[in-house]
């Protein structure tokens, strides 16, 4: 589904700085002492608009490097199910609102991936599904309309699994995404595709949906930064439903600044939503000053909760070290460390499917055939509902749905659907107690590095229990935030391990300031893929 694209006459790129270690792991207190003295990263999005006011390069030039890597990288990626044909043309606006000496917004000339289960005004987005294939929405989502009008260029729709179901891009109806780290291996799940376009510098940040960790398990999987808002801080309009009462829009970038200022571009309420919250947002631009300007402990007296359920069995060996050094440098730059209990911590993961099959099982049955979605003739009207719905969703997506429809039968929905209920009541009490003792919660994003493409394809049991360090903070409508903080072995040099950080509701701010000097602090803490060599 890859739109064509010409070559551009440039194939000058962008410089990278290469992450430099071994396979053995790299994390935030071993590699002070070990790893190469790197330049902390720098944010995407104000250095394009450093580079543009001072007239060092112009929006057009900067977009064709990015095309021209996509053009590179693409064939092995398969990150994106479309490419827009109007980049040049868009940026070429902005360089004639610079000519004309007009203010540009804070996103001019950004260039920015959105997954294909949001709204784009004439462009497809089909949320990786066949049911929706060639749909091209008359309107675009609140979060895209924003963007445009802060001056960001949509490059184009990013792989995913189908409907945000799945944890790897496999359930996708058109491609499978490979992670840019290792091409044998996923880039995580559901938002994949966009993860690992900002991994491979396809594009500068991108748009997720999170609805049990679809922003913050693929981050962590690729060496990205990806935050997840509370619940109602951005709006769902235009975001193809899954489950409604857990979707939210995030962002990926890769430095904490990207995301955090993409982040703050598309907050805020929405009369189109009556989900989303009249809560201030807060200028997190404030929040991202240069290493120069840190004190000796940046962090002194924040207090960090490491959840000692999210560090037992079934947590990798090496994931588990990696998280417990980000924890001994979170400790280096000030912060009191204690380990906290969240006695429902394992019941969130059957909770969260139960839920969320059910909505979904809901949400989904607006796609028939003769209100929503492709249409397959047939003699009769059930049968026309079979065969549409038959032949338009994948096997992931019919099964969620069974499962939820049983959940809300006749029956079973005090056992099931209630039930859950109940259980994520008791999880936002265990978040509510924890968070009034720390300012934030650490854990592993998840317990492994990326695995193996088709590894788990065929075990969805064991695919679901991925998720088990990400559901709750969605029951609880929590703000999270992933970032890279050190490596496992594994691929051609090492795969990515992903920390992340929790905090109150619509407390991103403070998230935000502590990811951003725990990233600038890190040594060695450029996490670029092994695939950009050849055409950095």
């Amino acid at each position: 589904m890859l739109s064509t694209l010409q070559p551009p006459r440039s194939l000058s790129l962008l410089p990278l700085r290469r992450f430099q270690s071994s396979k053995h792991i790299v994390s935030a207190a071993s590699s002070s002492s070990t790893a190469p003295v790197t330049s902390p990263p720098q944010s995407q999005i104000l250095t394009t608009r450093r580079s543009l006011l001072s007239g060092e390069t112009t929006a057009v030039e900067i977009a064709k490097s990015y095309l021209s890597r996509i053009r590179l990288t693409e064939p092995q990626l398969k990150c994106f199910l479309h490419v827009s044909e109007n980049v040049l043309k868009d940026a070429q606006e902005v360089d004639q609102r610079i000519a004309k000496g007009e203010e540009l917004g804070p996103l001019a000339g950004v260039l920015i991936g959105v997954k294909d289960n949001i709204c784009t005004e004439g462009m497809p987005s089909t949320a990786a599904s066949r049911i929706l294939e060639h749909y091209r929405p008359p309107f675009d989502a609140t979060a895209i309309k924003k963007i445009k009008d802060l001056g960001g260029i949509v490059v184009g729709k990013t792989n995913m699994d189908e409907f945000g179901m799945g944890s790897t891009t496999e359930a996708s109806a058109f491609q499978v995404t490979a992670n840019p780290w290792d091409l044998t291996r996923v880039p995580g799940g559901s938002s994949g595709g966009s993860a690992a376009a900002v991994a491979a510098r396809q594009c500068m940040v991108s748009l997720g949906s999170d609805t049990g960790g679809s922003v913050r398990q693929p981050a962590s999987f690729c060496g990205v930064v990806g935050l997840k808002p509370t619940y109602g801080r951005v709006s769902r309009f235009g975001l193809m439903a899954y489950a409604s009462s857990l979707d939210v829009i995030g962002c990926f970038g890769s430095t904490v600044a990207d995301a955090g200022m993409l982040l703050h571009a598309i907050s805020g309420y929405d009369r189109f939503d009556s989900t989303s919250s009249k809560q201030d947002v807060p200028e997190f631009q404030s929040q991202f000053l240069s290493v120069d300007h840190f004190e000796c402990k940046p962090l002194k007296g924040v207090k960090v909760g490491i959840i000692c359920e999210t560090l037992e069995d079934g947590v990798d060996s090496g994931v588990r070290s990696a998280t417990q050094e980000a924890a001994s440098h979170l400790e280096a730059l000030g912060c009191v460390l204690t380990e906290v209990s969240l006695p429902s911590f394992s019941l969130g993961l059957p909770a969260y499917y139960v839920i969320a099959s059910s909505e979904s099982s809901s949400n989904l049955s607006r796609y028939d055939g003769v209100r929503y979605g492709n249409q397959v003739m047939a003699e009769e009207l059930n049968k026309l509902y079979e065969c549409s719905r038959g032949e338009g969703f994948g096997g992931e997506v019919k099964m969620r749905i069974l499962m939820g429809t049983y959940a809300l039968s006749a029956g079973y929905y005090d056992a099931y659907y209630k039930r859950a209920q109940q259980v994520r009541t008791l999880i936002q009490k265990d978040f509510k107690a924890a968070l009034e003792q720390n300012d934030i919660l650490i854990s592993p994003a998840a317990p492994s590095a990326a695995y193996k493409i088709g590894e788990k394809k065929d075990d969805p049991l064991a695919m679901y229990a991925g998720d088990i360090m990400t559901v709750n903070v969605n029951l609880a409508g929590l703000p999270a935030v992933v970032l890279p903080c050190g490596l496992v072995e594994g691929g051609p040099s090492g795969l990515p391990v992903g920390l992340q950080m929790i905090g109150a509701a619509f407390d991103e701010e403070k998230l935000l300031k502590v990811g951003h000097i725990f990233e600038q602090t890190l040594k060695g803490s450029s996490f670029v893929p092994p695939l950009l060599a050849n055409v950095a």
